[in-house]
C-alpha cells in the first residue's frame, strides 16, 4: 500500500485551520479515504474518524497470521502512530476486556495523534484474547494493538 494521502501532520494543520473558524464539523471523502473531524462541545477539542476505502484498506488491519501474530488470531493494528488508550478517558472502563466478544464495527481503543482521538475498530468479529500494546503506550503505524480470535 502506498503512503497515506494525508499524514497526521496534515490532519493537525486542518484542525488548526478549523480552530480559527466557526465550523463544527468537516467531512472529507475521496476514492482512498474518508476523514471526519468534529468539534467536541462548545469550544472543546476536536475528534477525528478516519476510514480507508475498501480497496485501499491496509491489509494488516484484518490480516490473519503476520509474523508477530499467533496462528489462528487476527492482529488489530494501529491506523496511525500515536498513543494507544484502552479507555475513552482516564478512570473510565476500557472499551473491551479479555474475553470480550466484538463485531467489526466495535471500538476496541483509541489512538491519540496530534491531540486528536482516533477510534480503532476491531475490523473482525470474534473474541479479544490478548492486548499487545499497553494502555497509554506510544505506538507506530501498523503496530499490533490487540489479538482477536475470529468467530467461526
Amino acid at each position: 500500500m502506498s503512503a497515506p494521502f494525508l499524514s497526521p501532520e496534515d490532519v493537525g494543520d486542518i484542525v488548526a485551520i478549523l480552530d480559527g473558524s466557526d465550523y463544527r464539523e468537516l467531512d472529507i471523502a475521496t476514492a482512498r479515504f474518508r476523514l471526519k473531524v468534529r468539534r467536541d462541545g462548545d469550544g472543546g477539542g476536536w475528534s477525528q474518524e478516519w476510514q480507508w476505502a475498501a480497496q485501499h484498506a491496509p491489509t494488516q488491519t484484518t490480516s490473519t497470521a503476520a509474523p508477530d501474530t499467533p496462528e489462528g488470531l487476527v492482529a488489530i493494528r494501529a491506523p496511525l502512530p500515536g498513543t494507544f488508550y484502552r479507555a475513552p478517558a482516564p478512570g473510565a472502563a476500557p472499551f473491551v476486556e479479555l474475553g470480550s466478544q466484538v463485531q467489526a464495527d466495535t471500538v476496541v481503543g483509541i489512538v491519540e495523534t496530534m491531540k486528536l482521538m482516533n477510534p480503532v475498530h476491531a475490523g473482525v468479529s470474534g473474541e479479544v484474547v490478548a492486548f499487545v500494546a499497553g494502555n497509554a503506550e506510544a505506538i507506530g503505524h501498523g503496530a499490533a494493538l490487540i489479538h482477536i480470535r475470529p468467530a467461526a
